[in-house]
């Protein structure tokens, strides 16, 4: 066995701080070590006495294992792992690799548990540690572990017709946000729920791979905003087989969105299409009679959450925006509320456990820049209490124990990320090795501001100086954004996309920097978010346009050497203020964007604009197709082909428009490519788009800049 250098955690920021170095080259900003190394999916034994990890390269990831009470790491396996997870004694350690299943006891040789041609998918231990659950061509299975003897519990998934156990495409995407769900075991090893999709009314759209010398064709059920979505049921099964129970929620027409047991019950949650209406019932599991436990109703729409916790005596936490921020509140066992347990003034992030009579969360403040932070705070279940446990400036993340030790990972938007194990008796420092070809501290460093917008609003902003910054000189800008509803580019946080490194290597080359949130972004919470029902693209207009004012009022930034862009959301909104306020940049790059809300999924898409039928004027004033012959300026359009998110339809729909009207464009399509771009792919895209700014920025440079 081998251990791991242990590297002290307090020691963040030690090292020189340099004034300036070389531009970051492309073999630094794309090697595999450019956050650190340090280890990745912590996941503690449920004694809270161990911690298992990956540790290494890509290419060379190992799982290792911390016992906490010494500091000491151990290799357990070099096995290319999918997945990993502790059995409920906290003896043995779950593994999926290559499509297999393999337990491995601790301290003692590795048994394989399955060697199939077919995949098995999301395992996941019974709570007495019997049995394992998995999904396999999807159906749902159970095996017995000391017999080895597997039971299908279904027996009639196909691929894009039932699917028993997992999720459809838009659920996975939209409503558990690429989380693997699909089926709960009870909490007496008794029975499992599990969702069972029919997907044959939902659309089929095809992808199409033509690097084979016979292009092959991939059909994905995708619904767009408007047309059927897939069927949805819940159902509990006996774990050693017979007959399904299904739970009576209601109208199909709808999304089963949240599921968890609560003694003999499932909790479902239960969201209307118009996702203005949402439902917590109650579920017998004998008999699939359900009642409500609370009602929640907004005007324009629901954010779903992951922050239901049921306690053992029946009370439940629940997470709610019914005073504008995401806050936490206790209710008893019938759903009558009990009291707040989080603060005014503060917006929840995520919950992250409930451990020894409190809330673990992550949180930030509502005021002045609090936002770009996330902290770390313990909140009182039965009393009203608000500790904080790491509160500093910056981005704190937690792993909790059950026993409340919990992995404390701090990061901001200069500094990686570094983490360390919090106990009650002190600190265990975990390994980490820092980026090799580049000092961090040594790089530009962003600055927090706010700019002035539309009606007097304070926007917040963050910005990049230029390398040897001379306030005499005027030099050209680049303006990053995303735009959409909820969210937040200006952030007390390190990218560990490449994305922020790309914006500092090109503050080294001689750009300003400067990224800005609108109006409806989270810094405004539920209230600022609702400015976007119905039609997108106005409010991020406005702040984009103030951004460009405050870049013009500095007096060293050249107002006809300005840029733009941004990714999916972002480069739909590129598109937007380019073809909205033609002039005002001289240049967008536009990366796998929506042109039409027509095209794209109908969870997404409905949430914020209704559907096609009942919003028909705010689909078309929102679609960068409906204005495309407006486009003056330098556009860079890019997208992958086999993006399954934003299909590349919507790219191609939107140059034909171009080529119609005879105006002329760039593009860049790469094979093999999701909706976020890796490998040689991602490094040959930002070198395009270094190239591109360049060019088009750089037509009014002196001699000497």
């Amino acid at each position: 066995m081998r251990s791991v250098p242990l590297v002290l955690a307090c020691c963040l920021l030690a090292g020189p701080v340099l004034a300036e170095q070389p531009p970051l080259s492309d073999d630094v900003l794309f090697a595999e070590d450019v956050n650190g190394l340090r280890p990745e999916d912590p996941a503690w034994s449920p004694d809270g006495r161990s911690l298992a990890y990956l540790w290494g390269q890509d290419e060379e990831k190992a799982l290792w294992r911390l016992d906490v009470s010494t500091g000491k790491s151990e290799s357990l396996t070099d096995l290319d792992l999918e997945e990993f997870a502790w059995s409920p004694k906290g003896d043995a350690l779950l593994l999926v690799s290559e499509g297999d299943l393999y337990l491995l006891p601790l301290g003692g040789k590795l048994r394989r548990l399955t060697e199939t041609k077919e995949e098995e998918k999301q395992a996941g231990f019974s709570p007495d540690g019997s049995r394992l659950a998995f999904i396999r061509d999807f159906d749902l299975h159970v095996l017995d572990l000391a017999t080895g003897r597997e039971t299908a519990l279904t027996r009639d998934g196909e691929e894009n017709v039932f699917l028993n156990g997992t999720t459809d495409w838009v659920y996975w995407e939209e409503i558990w946000d690429r989380e693997a769900a699909g089926f709960w075991w009870s909490p007496d090893s008794r029975s499992l729920a599990y969702y069972h999709f029919d997907e044959r009314e939902v659309p089929t759209h095809a992808l199409l791979d033509e690097i084979p010398r016979t292009p092959a064709v991939r059909w994905q059920k995708y619904p767009k905003s408007g047309e059927p979505n897939p069927k949805v049921r819940i159902g509990v099964i006996p774990a050693a087989g017979g007959k399904t129970v299904w739970m009576d929620t209601g109208s199909e027409d709808g999304y089963l969105a949240r599921v968890a047991w609560t003694g003999g019950a499932v909790a479902i949650q239960r969201l209307n299409r118009d996702q203005t209406r949402l439902d917590l019932l109650r579920c017998n599991a004998a008999d699939g009679a359900c009642a409500t436990l609370l009602t929640e109703t907004r005007p324009t729409w629901i954010n779903l959450g992951n922050d239901l916790r049921f306690l053992e005596d029946g009370r439940f936490v629940w997470g709610s925006e019914g005073d504008g921020w995401r806050r936490l509140y206790l209710h008893d066992r019938d759903g009558k509320l009990v009291r707040p347990i989080t603060p005014e003034g503060w917006g929840i992030a995520s919950l992250e456990e409930v451990v020894d009579g409190a809330a673990i969360v992550t949180a930030y403040r509502t005021e002045g820049m609090g936002p770009t932070d996330r902290q770390v705070y313990r909140a009182g279940l039965d009393r009203e209490s608000w500790e904080p446990l790491a509160a500093e400036p910056g981005t704190h993340e937690a792993v909790v124990a059950a026993n409340g030790s919990w992995v404390h990972t701090w990061h901001d938007a200069d500094t990686p990320p570094h983490s360390e194990i919090r106990t009650a008796s002190g600190t265990v420092a975990l390994p980490y090795a820092a980026p090799s070809g580049y000092d961090p501290s040594a790089l530009p460093k962003w600055e927090f501001l706010f700019i002035s917008g539309p009606n007097g609003v304070r926007l917040p902003a963050r910005m990049l100086k230029p390398a040897g910054f001379d306030p005499g000189r005027r030099y050209p800008a680049i303006m990053y954004h995303y735009g959409g509803p909820a969210s937040q580019v200006v952030v007390n946080r390190w990218d560990a996309r490449r994305r922020d490194l790309w914006q500092k290597k090109m503050a080294q080359r001689g750009f300003v920097i400067l990224n800005l949130d609108n109006a409806s972004s989270i810094f405004f919470g539920k209230t600022g978010e609702d400015r976007d029902h119905r039609g997108f693209g106005p409010a991020n207009l406005e702040a984009q346009l103030a951004g460009v004012e405050y870049l013009k009022g500095l007096g060293w930034v050249d107002p006809g050497r300005i840029g733009l862009w941004g990714w999916s959301g972002g480069g739909y909104h590129t598109l937007y203020a380019l073809l909205h306020a033609p002039g005002v940049w001289k240049a967008g790059m536009a990366g796998a964007p929506v042109t039409d809300w027509n095209l794209y999924d109908s969870i997404w898409t409905e949430r914020y604009l209704d559907t096609p039928e009942s919003n028909p004027d705010g689909y078309r004033d929102s679609s960068v197709t409906t204005d495309a012959e407006k486009l003056k300026d330098h556009l860079l359009i890019v997208h992958g082909f086999a993006d399954d998110n934003v299909h590349p339809q919507n790219t191609v729909v939107f140059i034909d428009k171009l080529i119609q009207a005879g105006i002329p464009y760039e593009d860049a399509f790469y094979p093999g490519q999701n909706h976020g771009f890796r490998g040689a792919a991602q490094r040959h895209w930002y070198a395009r788009m270094t190239e591109f700014f360049e060019r088009t920025l750089a037509s009014s440079r002196t001699a000497s800049e």
